[in-house]
């Protein structure tokens, strides 16, 4: 399986603080994303992958490389951190151009690779500028440039979209899918479940350093269909849908929102529910919309690990 990433039992503790634990995972090529909240293990498994940290028990191979050939190692993953800090005084271009000399490319191809990946992001323009002057999105595009500066066959990125404008975000997320299509992994972490559904061909969830799911976005919400979903309707008499709501044998719970203008209802039965709206939508009861709030990877936290949050 030398396509794989594999996690044979890896566990990481910092002295007596767990960073994962018990971690086993086959991960196809592919968008793979990593969601959780802070705290959850997730830069700590893509500091595993790369090799920056070792396992204290368990193994890990990269595409049939162990993390104990750090060269070899390099030569396929590429890796950017959530960390915003930059050498003083360097040029976009002259931050991957470096790095490139760095491990062991000579000038010609550090100059030549350092524009393809600048040109890949959309950063020419700006590219002899100094980093330092750089908007947010743009700190984060060359730090993106430099990871994937060597054209690796794994790409880690945490947070790769944080700070990005709407138009930069989609023209992110389709060169993360021009990669996949090129047979890469491309592993990312977010917390923004509906930016996952748009972006991921697989999907693993953590929790204080566990896996809790792991699969498909499909796979990973089945294993909530038997949990409540909310639901927000928007509507212009709240108080008197309510009433209507509780004869709803799929409804566990009904309260007004916190700015008086809709109701938050849990229901055990979305699909049903949403039929009922649908009829009640023709009964002319005011109805200005109706949408699930539950599109955050926090909700979906509450609803496979409930609310303890840790393990």
């Amino acid at each position: 399986m030398s396509d794989r990433i594999i996690f044979d039992n890896v566990s990481k503790f910092y002295g007596d603080v767990l960073g994962v634990n018990r971690v086993n995972l086959s991960i196809p090529p592919g968008i793979t994303s990593l969601v959780g909240p802070n705290g959850s293990g997730k830069t700590t498994l893509m500091n595993l992958m790369t090799g920056l940290i070792r396992p204290t028990r368990g193994s890990i191979q990269i595409l049939g490389m162990t993390i104990d050939d750090p060269e070899n190692l390099f030569r396929v993953v590429g890796y950017s951190s959530q960390f915003d800090s930059f050498p003083k005084g360097l040029s976009g271009y002259e931050f991957i151009y470096s790095y490139l000399l760095l491990y062991g490319f000579d000038r010609a191809q550090a100059d030549e690779f350092a524009w393809r990946a600048i040109d890949r992001v959309g950063l020419r323009e700006a590219a002899q500028r100094k980093v330092g002057g750089y908007s947010k999105g743009m700190r984060q595009r060359i730090r993106l440039a430099q990871a994937i500066a060597h054209n690796p066959r794994v790409l880690i990125l945490d947070e790769p979209l944080n700070g990005l404008d709407p138009l930069v975000r989609a023209e992110t997320i389709a060169l993360f899918r021009s990669f996949a299509g090129e047979g890469c992994h491309v592993i990312l972490s977010s917390h923004v479940l509906h930016e996952v559904d748009i972006i991921s061909d697989q999907v693993i969830l953590m929790s204080a350093g566990y896996v809790v799911a792991e699969g498909n976005i499909q796979s990973v919400r089945n294993e909530i269909q038997d949990q409540p979903m909310q639901i927000l309707i928007r509507c212009k008499q709240p108080s008197e849908l309510a009433a209507r709501f509780f004869e709803e044998d799929d409804v566990v719970e009904v309260r007004l929102h916190h700015d008086r203008a809709g109701l938050l209802v849990k229901t055990t039965n979305p699909t049903r529910f949403y039929r009922s709206m649908n009829h009640l939508a023709r009964t002319g009861v005011g109805l200005e919309s109706v949408a699930p709030v539950d599109d955050d990877v926090n909700s979906v936290y509450e609803y496979l690990i409930g609310e303890e949050g840790s393990r």
